[in-house]
């Protein structure tokens, strides 16, 4: 979890424009992801000022600023402006009015702008934001994109993790993170996971080191973070063990007070654990279309009973 984003990162991740503020300005510390509409405030109404949010500007704020008298505009304002207020943001690239440039000039509060609509600018803002700041999670696994699928490769240690992995980059698929993946919730029902700093990129083959997948294979194999929709848990084969053949045990792990959905599968020697996940990706997305291949079975063999019942 980071502990803050500067107004600089966000200005430069959402392409905002700085209307103005100084190099320090910059450097303010934002550290809720949540944003503040300012409508009461601009009122009068203060007792429930959230000081420490970015506070954005859209249209109904701004048709009601222009309505006060320029000393009652400049008064609010200057209140608005707070040692720890990080910035306040223009959307719709609404003309900036002159008492608030003064305002935030005299207390180094940067003013952004934006061309798109205040909504969608709320959006991005909030959802960056979040997954800047979100709490971070750590689990032991190898993150891949399969086909467009987020799938969490777990198992024991040794049991040949990242050889799979290796084995999918091959196959076109795409590395996020390898051993140690840093998770993070979106929302409810998303989960996201992207690799630590220092092992981006990077992938641990047991008798040959480290390699770094994005120089022998090209940016086209890796990916910086993607959502966590499917894990497969490999296991040693157990001559005695039972396995599911008919893909009817749903099964779910909870990571980061998130539900995943979960397969099992068995490893052992003749086995293709790479094509076995990519079929799995493929009939878990397959499923989630509404064509389930153990439903069409069950299906058959009751219409098979029922023929030899009349039989």
């Amino acid at each position: 979890m980071a502990e803050f984003v500067t107004v600089s990162q966000m200005v430069q991740k959402l392409n905002l424009e700085v209307v103005s503020g100084s190099p320090e300005g910059l450097q303010r510390s934002i550290t809720i992801a949540d944003i503040s509409r300012p409508g009461l405030e601009l009122t009068g109404y203060f007792n429930y000022y959230s000081h420490d949010r970015i506070q954005l500007f859209g249209s109904k704020e701004m048709t009601f600023a222009q309505r006060m008298i320029p000393e009652e505009r400049l008064m609010v304002l200057r209140r608005m402006c707070t040692p720890d207020t990080p910035a306040f943001v223009i959307s719709r690239g609404l003309d900036v009015p002159e008492e608030m440039l003064e305002a935030c000039q005299e207390h180094d509060v940067p003013v952004l702008r934006s061309p798109i609509g205040s909504s969608r600018l709320l959006g991005e803002m909030a959802s960056y934001l979040g997954g800047f700041l979100a709490p971070r999670t750590s689990v032991h696994g190898v993150l891949v994109d399969v086909y467009g699928l987020g799938v969490l490769i777990q198992g024991d240690s040794g049991i040949g993790k990242s050889e799979t992995a290796l084995e999918l980059i091959k196959r076109g698929h795409r590395l996020i993170a390898d051993d140690r993946v840093d998770v993070y919730q979106q929302d409810e029902l998303t989960l996201v996971g992207e690799p630590p700093a220092i092992l981006q990129h990077l992938i641990e083959i047991r008798g040959i080191g480290i390699i770094d997948v994005m120089n022998l294979f090209g940016a086209s194999a890796v990916r910086g973070s993607m959502q966590v929709q499917l894990s497969v848990y490999l296991e040693a084969w157990a001559k005695d063990k039972k396995y599911d053949r008919l893909g009817t045990a749903d099964t779910t792990i909870e990571i980061a007070e998130v539900d995943v959905p979960q397969i099992k599968i068995p490893v052992k020697t003749g086995r293709n654990v790479a094509i076995i996940i990519e079929v799995a990706a493929m009939n878990f997305r397959a499923k989630a279309m509404g064509y389930d291949a153990t439903k069409t079975f069950e299906e058959r063999l009751t219409q098979l009973i029922a023929q030899n019942s009349d039989d």
